[in-house]
């Protein structure tokens, strides 16, 4: 739900200064400020607030599971979250990082896992 507060607060933002800009016949400025105000605020959501968002507040957040691969678990660390997968044709298992704007992803590869199989 923040998150959709989040984007309406800017898009509303962006729209008030385009308002303004256009009714004193400042087209281009308020082009480029509505712009601006769109990118910093994507910038911002995108390298900060995503994850802060969905773990602490109820945001929202969507990863795919690789093909042919089987989602295990997924845990938070910090403020990254990192999601464990396995692929029964390599019999490996994949912790991959999602980190705040997937700058430092980290991924752990563990060999002949077969969590899958009960014995």
């Amino acid at each position: 739900m923040i998150t959709y507060l989040y984007w309406t607060g800017i898009i509303l933002a962006a729209a008030l200064v385009f308002g303004v800009c256009a009714k004193t016949n400042q087209w281009k400025t308020g082009i480029v400020t509505a712009l601006v105000i769109l990118a910093i605020g994507w910038s911002t959501y995108y390298f900060r607030l995503q994850q802060v968002f969905v773990k602490h507040y109820g945001g929202v957040m969507k990863i795919e599971v690789p093909a042919g691969q089987r989602h295990i678990s997924a845990t938070w660390k910090d403020d990254n979250l990192w999601i464990e997968n396995y692929d029964p044709k390599t019999n490996s298992c994949f912790f991959s990082e999602y980190s705040k704007g997937n700058l430092l992803q980290g991924k752990v590869t563990i060999k002949n896992c077969n969590p899958l199989i009960s014995k």
